[in-house]
């Protein structure tokens, strides 16, 4: 809600001479809903988070100031409950990106999947491969053999990073279609094709449609 009364838009452009908005409440549920779908952790959305936060703090403002006020309380349970919408959907998002950043703390900071963080969340993850590299070199590694005593390798003849999780991209998702894709391509041989069409529901592979997630053309559900 833009002025405490008001739905809370944001102008997305124009389509067929008018103009399209969707509500910043509806961008946030859907970057939570890919956030919760994806196996691999996605691009922050800076922009959003920052309306999401000042939307909050300004209904906060209102209810607070209705009760002052001495408002209908009908009418401020309404403010309350759009309150509470707004944090809950942001508190997710926040904690889902978390819970990825716990998990595969080592494997997105040896990859792009790096420069998706905020700068908040690149902190928290340093602090937290700080903390697990501490904890096992002391409680495990330092005993174990020479050879056996990296966090990434099961030893040092592994040529890979064998003991670093890894986010599943050939996990199957259900996702829609948001425009008209055409015939898209599944894998790099070109055996395996696919009609999008648009409103339309699949379960694919995220691994090939992760592109057109990354671009807005798919929603994950």
């Amino acid at each position: 809600m833009a002025s405490g009364s008001e739905p809370w838009r944001s102008e997305l452009g124009e389509e067929d001479g008018s103009i399209a908005e969707t509500t910043d409440a509806e961008l946030l549920k859907r970057a939570w809903r890919n956030e919760k779908a994806a196996p691999e952790i996605l691009q922050f959305q800076a922009a959003l988070v920052l309306r999401a936060r000042e939307q909050i703090q300004l209904l906060e403002g209102t209810v607070e100031e209705f009760v002052e006020n001495g408002v209908d309380d009908l009418v401020v349970s309404l403010y309350q409950m759009d309150l509470d919408r707004s944090q809950f959907l942001l508190r997710s998002y926040l904690r889902l990106r978390l819970q990825k950043i716990e998990k595969y703390m080592i494997h997105i900071s040896k990859t792009n999947l790096w420069n998706r963080l905020s700068e908040e969340e690149q902190r928290f993850a340093k602090r937290c491969t700080d903390i697990m590299e501490k904890h096992l070199e002391q409680s495990v590694l330092s005993r174990l053999p020479y050879g056996y005593q990296s966090i990434l390798k099961q030893s040092i003849s592994s040529e890979e990073d064998d003991m670093v999780p890894e986010p599943q991209l050939d996990t199957f998702v259900f996702c829609k279609t948001k425009n008209a894709v055409g015939a898209f391509q599944l894998d790099d041989t070109g055996d395996e094709m696919v009609d999008l069409v648009a409103d339309d529901l699949y379960v694919l592979r995220y691994k090939s449609i992760k592109g057109l997630v990354e671009n807005g053309q798919i929603d994950l559900v």
